[in-house]
């Protein structure tokens, strides 16, 4: 699994992960539930990978959409 998005916006990874599913690109989020360690301030980044093989097509779905993946 690759790292492709980073971000404490919530909405953005919500965003990111309708448009991955509705291409057909699992998505799986990490640190979703971070927000209990930072006091619900939303310090902490969550993050969202992908495999390996769909990690190109991913960063293309989100150029395309205007999300900046920072890689």
């Amino acid at each position: 699994m690759k790292e492709l998005l980073r971000t404490t916006d919530p909405t953005v990874i919500a965003f990111a992960t309708a448009l991955l599913e509705g291409e057909g690109i699992a998505v799986f989020p990490l640190d979703v539930h971070m927000s209990i360690l930072d006091g619900s301030l939303g310090i902490l980044p969550q993050r969202l990978m992908v495999a390996d093989r769909d990690h190109f097509l991913a960063r293309s779905v989100l150029a395309d959409n205007d999300i900046p993946t920072g890689q």
